[in-house]
């Protein structure tokens, strides 16, 4: 009998330890799936930079200010906060929605600013406005056309949309651009590079010196024009220049569309200038960085927010595009700097 006690008293604690082993891989393998699902479809992350500017304020205040004057400064403040409150209580101040876009050859981050602007559209009303921050020198048409369509949908629903260009928006930047309302940007920052150009290198000598032969075959007279490997034709050439003409034709009618006070004959060949410069051109509206603007917002007691669409990519996703991107280089019509 104590030896059947002994075994069931093992027996017990056993399954309680299985038991108890299984409770928690099974809570770990549902927190990792989580995650997981959470990394894949990425998160929107909103900031108060209202709070984070105010913030700022005080502790500059604590830091340099005598006891007297920082108490003084503090009760001011205070007041200034309460007022502040019955104001919104009776009237809703517009608020002002940051957007960032760091733009590369591929536009990479035009899925994540398509996510932005869906969220900032479900809550957005039509007295706030939205301040796009784009920092871009161009890259592959279709990607920007796409990022470009994403401020499209901020102006269609009637939201105010400004541009603020910190460093360069050129090319495909430059078409984002244009479609906002005002166009701000830092006196240095480059500005414009309005044109069209396809780089594809070509070894058909060098696989002909080695007694390499390259067969394409294809449908269709102008389903390949330029090619790596072959010999390119002088008609495939010219159709290919026809295209890039195309193309140029198309963005400058967006940009005459969006900003008729252009002069299209002086802005669209190709060159770039310091937004000092693009300003006489009426490529911009006002010489300005984001910060100052932001900053001005703030002073008018304005809530400030920014949005950011946080996606995490796997390894795999990350070679993929590396690989994607070689290959576009090489061989798609662009608009890059």
């Amino acid at each position: 009998m104590v030896f059947l006690d002994n075994w069931g008293l093992f027996f017990a604690k056993s399954f309680s330890l299985l038991a108890l082993i299984l409770i928690f891989l099974v809570l770990f393998l549902a927190i990792a799936g989580k995650a997981k699902m959470k990394a894949r479809s990425g998160e929107l992350e909103v900031k108060s930079l209202a709070e984070q500017l105010e913030e700022q304020q005080l502790s500059l205040w604590q830091e340099t200010l005598s006891k007297k004057a920082l108490k003084s400064k503090l009760k001011a403040f205070k007041k200034a906060q309460k007022q502040a409150e019955k104001k919104k209580t009776k009237t809703s101040e517009p608020r002002l929605f940051v957007l960032n876009f760091k733009g590369d050859m591929q536009a990479g981050e035009a899925s994540n600013l398509s996510k932005e602007v869906t969220a900032l559209l479900q809550m957005v009303e039509h007295k706030d406005e939205v301040l796009v921050r784009i920092e871009s020198p161009g890259g592959v048409v279709q990607n920007y056309g796409y990022a470009a369509s994403q401020l499209q949908r901020i102006r269609n629903h009637k939201i105010k949309l400004t541009v603020a260009v910190d460093k360069v928006a050129a090319s495909g930047g430059y078409l984002m651009a244009c479609v906002a309302d005002q166009i701000i940007a830092a006196p240095f920052a480059i500005i414009g590079s309005i044109g069209v150009v396809a780089q594809v290198p070509n070894f058909h000598r060098w696989l002909d010196k080695k007694g390499i032969d390259f067969e394409q075959l294809y449908a269709g007279e102008y389903k390949r024009t330029i090619t790596m490997f072959g010999k390119n034709t002088k008609e495939g050439r010219a159709k290919f220049e026809e295209q890039l003409e195309d193309i140029h034709a198309i963005f400058k009618d967006f940009i005459k569309e969006h900003r008729p006070q252009v002069d299209l004959k002086k802005v669209a060949t190709g060159e770039h200038w310091l937004a000092s410069d693009a300003l006489k051109l009426k490529l911009v509206d006002r010489l300005e960085t984001s910060d100052d603007y932001v900053l001005a917002a703030f002073n008018e007691g304005r809530a400030l927010f920014e949005i950011n669409f946080m996606q995490k990519k796997s390894l795999k996703a990350k070679l993929g595009n590396s690989m994607n991107m070689v290959i576009e280089k090489l061989s798609a019509p662009r608009l890059p700097f």
